[in-house]
């Protein structure tokens, strides 16, 4: 039996939707009426990283578990290992972050990371690390202004980001979960360019079919925006990881989506394509 959690977030959902029939499914949700896209096979349950006994109760029988955290600075991770080794669960793939392989990269978010990681490596578990570059799906942040303005407000909108769809993280995921030969292993994800948002915005505009302006922001007015959706702690770690990306820590290029999925890494074109409703104005 294999165990997803994040089962509503960008990449469980994804991987709801690739999961073969068969071995077994169980899906950990805060909500269950919010699991979406699963077979009728699959078990879904309630349970809360703060709820031993509830992660306890939905890892009894699963041979292996996907781990997606995202309360930055929580203790999540730390949780549902300890409660997967004490009921027998043998194997982890866990959704962690490129930024954890940079030196250079010391915010918040790569630090919690990097000790979650840890924590895995150290757990007598088998395990295996995903290390996506940033989501393609973070230009869904744009889409209300898009809509409504034509307008797509960045900071540093020059500068590239080697971005990857979410379709091909949850495509190696399941692979990692279902397949033999993954145990052990750092699968660093990437799209198949590293590409800037003034890109991406000339991208959506010819897909669209109307002009799009790039406007960007200054480090303040971005502090001033993210405010509004995350912790100031946050803040200071997404403006930090902004910073690395001007300074061209995130434009490499991996083959490891092409190689272990056998075709070409998802481009931002045909990511944008597929979700082109999103940006279409009323």
């Amino acid at each position: 039996m294999i165990l997803v959690t994040g089962s509503t977030g960008t990449i469980g959902r994804e991987v709801l939707r690739n999961l073969p029939a068969d071995p077994a499914v169980r899906v950990l949700a805060r909500d269950p009426a919010r699991v979406t896209g699963v077979s009728g096979t699959a078990e879904i349950v309630q349970g809360d990283y703060d709820d031993p006994r509830s992660l306890e109760c939905a890892m009894r029988g699963v041979r292996s578990v996907l781990l997606v955290t995202n309360r930055v600075g929580q203790d999540d991770d730390r949780r549902l290992i300890e409660t997967a080794r004490s009921v027998g669960v043998r194997h982890v793939v866990k959704l962690s972050a490129a930024a954890v392989e940079d030196p250079a990269a010391d915010d918040l978010i790569t630090r919690w990371q990097r000790d979650n990681e840890e924590l895995l490596l150290a757990s007598g578990l088998e395990w295996t690390l995903l290390r996506p570059r940033s989501f393609m799906s973070n230009a869904l942040s744009w889409a209300a202004s898009v809509r409504a303005q034509s307008v797509v407000r960045v900071l540093y909108g020059q500068s590239a980001n080697a971005c990857v769809d979410p379709r091909d993280i949850a495509e190696v995921a399941v692979r990692a979960l279902t397949e033999q030969g993954h145990a052990g292993r750092v699968h660093t994800l990437t799209g198949p360019e590293a590409i800037t948002a003034a890109q991406q915005t000339a991208q959506l505009s010819e897909l669209l079919g109307r002009p799009l302006r790039l406007e960007e922001l200054t480090p303040g007015q971005a502090r001033v925006a993210l405010r509004g959706r995350h912790p100031e702690a946050v803040v200071e770690a997404l403006l930090s990881s902004a910073e690395r990306q001007r300074e061209g820590a995130k434009a490499k290029v991996e083959r490891t989506v092409a190689d272990l999925l056998g075709r070409p890494a998802g481009s931002f074109r045909a990511w944008a394509g597929a979700h082109l409703g999103a940006f279409a104005a009323a």
